[in-house]
């Protein structure tokens, strides 16, 4: 992906969703422009307008720290849009060279070593799961496989979140709030695209999901970012019904890159009933990549 791209695109969208108002600025009778203007941000910044427009054009080779957090003052980011704006200046001067995580070609060649399949293993009270920035499902408990079985029965997902989500009609139905989870999919995938922007299997993935989606398209165009760490999510298992799960993500210090989530529901809700529904179910019907899908209409 093209930084300076990013760069220009990012920084236009997020000066184009701030109003004078909440800048505390006068909106003015003949304001032709969504949000704030150029020369607006450039002061509020600190920054002269020059300047300013240099970066917007997608230059932030060399920015400063400082600068940088003017940037995020003046265009009012939350944690994750700095944390974005952060990575793609580390990008544009190759700063990122060391934090960057180690290229991994394809899911395949990454395997969970047996301690981490042994973790995952062990929760038992509900879907376990370690995935990267792109949204592949890299390793699973069996709660998981049997909580996602439509993931793992159309082998077009990849048993990847991102193609089940935008690809596969079965995600409609498995997620009731269904744009919600459109919307966190491609601000995971875009924060990844700002963290390690030279993964080629990244660079695919969103060329797939763009020419093959215009839900994804529309969304990937907006240039949003968010941090996804901890929250409550609805869902609808054919084998069980409504679920609702609360999940919390963990970054695993032994593999940048990489998070590991866990998935469970309030104690004496239906929805942990539910879940030991379906644990009594996949003992009989563990899903796989070769299982055949659970809905039936």
């Amino acid at each position: 992906m093209d930084n300076s791209e990013e760069v220009r695109e990012f920084l236009t969208s997020r000066r184009a969703k701030i109003t004078p108002d909440q800048a505390g600025l006068p909106a003015g009778s003949r304001r032709r422009v969504p949000g704030l203007r150029r020369s607006e941000v450039a002061a509020l910044a600190d920054v002269s307008v020059e300047y300013y427009s240099k970066l917007e054009r997608g230059n932030l080779v060399g920015v400063s720290p400082s600068v940088l957090e003017a940037l995020a003052r003046a265009l009012q980011l939350d944690d994750a849009e700095r944390a974005h704006l952060v990575n793609l200046a580390q990008a544009a001067d190759g700063s990122d060279a060391l934090t960057r995580p180690r290229r991994r070609r394809t899911k395949e060649q990454w395997k969970p070593h047996r301690n981490l399949q042994w973790v995952l293993d062990a929760v038992t009270a509900g879907p376990a799961f370690v995935r990267n920035g792109r949204m592949d499902v890299l390793a699973s408990n069996q709660l998981f496989r049997a909580f996602y079985t439509d993931l793992y029965a159309a082998p077009g997902n990849q048993q990847n979140l991102a193609r089940f989500t935008f690809l596969d009609p079965a995600a409609r139905r498995f997620y009731p709030g269904w744009d919600s989870f459109a919307d966190i999919t491609v601000a995971i995938v875009r924060s990844e695209a700002g963290r390690n922007p030279h993964d080629k299997d990244l660079h695919d993935l969103v060329g797939e999901l763009s020419t093959r989606s215009d839900a994804f398209r529309t969304r990937w165009a907006a240039h949003n970012v968010r941090h996804h760490g901890t929250g409550t999510k609805h869902f609808h298992h054919t084998a069980v019904g409504n679920l609702t799960l609360a999940f919390e993500g963990l970054e695993m210090a032994a593999v940048p890159g990489l998070t590991l989530t866990i998935y469970t529901a309030e104690p004496g809700s239906p929805s942990e009933e539910g879940l030991r529904l379906l644990a009594t179910w996949a003992a009989t019907n563990e899903a796989g990549p070769d299982t055949e899908r659970s809905a039936t209409g």
